[in-house]
């Protein structure tokens, strides 16, 4: 099979940073599916695994956690799907990614795909949008129809952010704040539904003041969090919740406990990493998430096609998320 991998990390403007090879083609086990990948987006973890992981041995390693694509073949232990399904998912850190022809992925993980749009569409939003319904509902608990409560999610109009806004605003009566600098940026999550968007260079609670907005009870830092973080103690409501997700420099988490303040990780890859006892949440999520999206609640996030799936192509694509520049999604489709 073809696949896009590499055997140092390397900066991504180094050519051999990531190389179009060619490999064996998997063989699917247990409850392993064959998928024959179609469509993939590209992610801030994909560029920090890169820099900072090297495979063991000869060995090369695979990126790639966001996937549309057609199962080809089946392990003996599989129950829920077969071959012909399409099927999108976001896959596992201690396995090969996505970035090749095939892929073996684990159904429990797995969602039958939306019908209502292409598989370029598609592979924008596993990833993010695991993580944000995890966020909101698991970590935070929020429960469905909850209102009378603000959201505001720091640096809204990436990704994950993307998506978080409309599931917030359409799973919830909360009063959805993002933040974005840009104008770009700031049209983006109005036209996703943020019922206001405020400027995270300047500082927050002025802002939300300015706005007749209560202190948040829900904050969700999606990156710079140690930047941040002391507006974000001072923005957010006593017996508030704050979630994250990025990796920051150290930050004071004394800081929350004058305010009763607490703090929830968000990794989506956790059910996977450990196959924790509600592994196949994730398949039910992304099931929910399809019929949100033939249902024209949520929009995909893809913002720019890059083309093929080859390593020119990618290393273009890493270069964008770790310029800071990128809204929304990349995504890649064929090879």
């Amino acid at each position: 099979m073809k696949a896009v991998a590499y055997k140092k990390s390397l900066p991504i403007t180094d050519i051999e940073s990531l190389q179009d090879v060619t490999l064996a083609d998997p063989i699917a086990a247990g409850r392993d599916l064959l998928v024959e990948v179609k469509a993939i987006s590209v992610n801030p973890v994909d560029t920090k695994v890169r820099r900072n992981t090297a495979p063991e041995g000869d060995a090369w390693k695979i990126l790639g956690w966001d996937a549309t694509g057609i199962v080809r073949a089946v392990g003996p232990a599989v129950r829920n799907f077969k071959p012909g399904d399409r099927v999108w998912y976001a896959g596992a850190l201690t396995r090969a990614g996505s970035n090749s022809e095939l892929q073996l992925v684990d159904e429990r993980i797995v969602g039958r795909m939306p019908m209502s749009i292409d598989f370029a569409a598609a592979a924008a939003l596993p990833l993010t949008g695991l993580t944000a319904w995890e966020m909101l509902f698991d970590r935070f608990g929020i429960t469905p129809g909850e209102s009378g409560k603000s959201l505001l999610i720091v640096g809204a109009a990436g990704g994950v952010g993307s998506i978080m806004v409309q599931l917030a605003k359409q799973l919830t009566g909360l009063t959805v704040i993002g933040t974005a600098s840009r104008p770009q940026s700031r049209e983006w999550l109005r036209e996703l539904g943020a019922d206001h968007v405020i400027d995270h260079t300047q500082v927050f609670a002025p802002q939300l003041q300015a706005l007749g907005i209560a202190a948040p009870h829900y904050v969700v830092s999606l990156t710079h969090t140690d930047e941040h973080f002391a507006q974000i103690v001072d923005a957010i409501a006593p017996q508030g919740k704050f979630g994250l997700i990025d990796d920051p420099e150290p930050i004071n988490v004394m800081l929350l406990k004058r305010k009763s303040v607490s703090l929830h990780w968000e990794l989506m890859f956790t059910r996977a990493l450990f196959e924790t006892p509600d592994m196949d949440a994730q398949g039910r999520i992304l099931a929910g998430l399809a019929e949100l999206v033939d249902a024209g609640r949520i929009r995909t996030t893809l913002n720019e096609r890059f083309g093929t799936i080859n390593a020119a192509n990618l290393r273009r694509a890493h270069a964008l998320l770790e310029s800071g520049q990128s809204r929304g999604k990349i995504v890649l489709e064929g090879f």
